[in-house]
């Protein structure tokens, strides 16, 4: 990959999710470059409608350039409409937040979602595409379906969870993370309780297709833990299981490199 298109991908991840954007310097001490080659990156990406710059404060903030053409990919791949109809169920059955996500190399990518409250406390957080592996309950669905050793090496890359970063309940060591990892394994599925975000918790298992021996997807529920109490999530575990089932019936794995295309989905 050339420096120019290395440099320029960097500073997109970087600017994600900075709703508010990022100042040059800023910009430019993250990702170890001059000011004034950052400030030639920077301007090409504006240029080319990736970018904006806020007439205001000058902060570069990420266009929806990007978003359009995540969502112009996955419209054509099908992916959501085959998906919709089993996660709308689902989260009528259990009347929380359900999501899927599909698993692309390295990284767990959210695609699409279905909100099962209506009224009252309702559990829809904004995140990046990408699953935290450590502290979600998808991640750690995921990473049951791996051997410890390929579970940590994704763990590692992407880092373990600071004290504060997420809940309070988020592993903060390896043998508490492959203790959580065992547990999924001998469910068949995983349940966290503020381990992302306090007063949430969640469930999850993996989608697999049949004769395949890794998963294409993982699917959850989540929401508030003093509605999605353990108990509730134990009468949940046949609706999780039954609608994962179903969607590996489908076509949600043959969506290529989607970690590249969605910046804001969830």
């Amino acid at each position: 990959m050339s420096n120019a298109l290395e440099r320029g991908l960097n500073a997109l991840e970087l600017l994600a999710g900075k709703t508010a954007g990022l100042p040059l310097q800023q910009v430019a001490q993250t990702l170890g470059l001059a000011p004034s080659a950052t400030h030639r990156m920077l301007t090409c990406l504006v240029e080319q409608g990736y970018v904006r710059q806020d007439p205001l404060y000058g902060n570069y903030i990420l266009a929806l350039k990007v978003i359009s053409i995540a969502l112009k990919h996955l419209s054509h791949t099908g992916l959501v409409d085959l998906a919709r109809p089993i996660l709308d169920h689902l989260a009528g059955e259990s009347g929380e937040l359900v999501r899927l996500g599909i698993v692309d190399g390295e990284h767990l990518v959210w695609v699409s979602k279905a909100q099962g409250t209506r009224t009252g406390l309702r559990y829809d957080p904004d995140a990046g595409a990408e699953a935290k592996l450590a502290c979600t309950a998808s991640g750690l669905a995921w990473l049951s379906c791996l051997s410890n050793e390929q579970a940590l090496e994704l763990v590692y890359r992407q880092g373990l969870p600071k004290p504060g970063e997420y809940g309070p309940n988020a592993p903060m060591t390896i043998d508490d993370l492959l203790a959580r990892l065992q547990r999924a394994r001998q469910l068949g599925y995983a349940c966290v309780d503020e381990t992302f975000e306090a007063g949430a918790s969640a469930m999850a298992t993996a989608i697999y297709h049949p004769g395949h021996t890794v998963p294409a997807g993982i699917i959850s529920i989540a929401g508030p833990n003093v509605r999605l109490t353990q108990a509730r999530m134990d009468e949940l575990v046949p609706a999780l299981l039954g609608a994962a089932k179903e969607l590996a019936g489908t076509d949600i794995g043959s969506v290529p490199k989607l970690s590249t295309m969605t910046a804001t989905a969830i």
